[in-house]
């Protein structure tokens, strides 16, 4: 699996002209699944994404995580971050999961971090969205299950 995550001051997305979630200060989460993705991969995700700290401290260091500054979560699921841009200038997705497996753990990452307290909003799997968001700082991290 794999994620991109943006700081965020505010964030929203829409799908048909209507705004379907929307978060102050948080985590946008590009949230991607790959074929040969696991529960390990999914949990692995979770827990480094929502335990992160780059939110900054009284003396100006990222030293501060989602729940220490209250934050919230705006998850879109995002297959094009398994793009293989090797061959030519037309990306292939073969290594994104199949759209059924997919869409099964974008909804348990969205469920897990509701148990764990979080605000969660979410976009709509499968469908054309239009994101909108400010990036605090910027601040943009990847994270690829895989290479951990």
């Amino acid at each position: 699996m794999k994620a991109i995550i943006q700081r965020v001051s505010s964030a929203n997305v829409c799908t048909d002209g209507e705004v379907i979630g929307e978060i102050g200060k948080g985590f946008v989460v590009l949230f991607g699944v790959g074929r040969e993705d696991t529960e390990d991969d999914l949990n692995y995700l979770v827990k480094k994404i929502t335990g992160m700290r780059i939110f900054e401290d009284d003396n100006g260091k990222m030293n501060l995580s989602l729940k220490d500054v209250g934050g919230e979560l705006l998850v879109i699921s995002q297959f094009t971050l398994f793009a293989d841009t090797k061959k030519g200038n037309r990306p292939s997705f073969t290594d994104a999961g199949p759209a059924d497996l997919s869409k099964a753990y974008y909804r348990r990452f969205i469920s897990k971090c509701l148990e764990l307290g979080y605000k969660t909003q979410a976009g709509r799997f499968g469908t054309h969205m239009e994101v909108s968001l400010v990036n605090d700082g910027p601040v943009t991290i990847s994270i690829d299950s895989r290479l951990h």
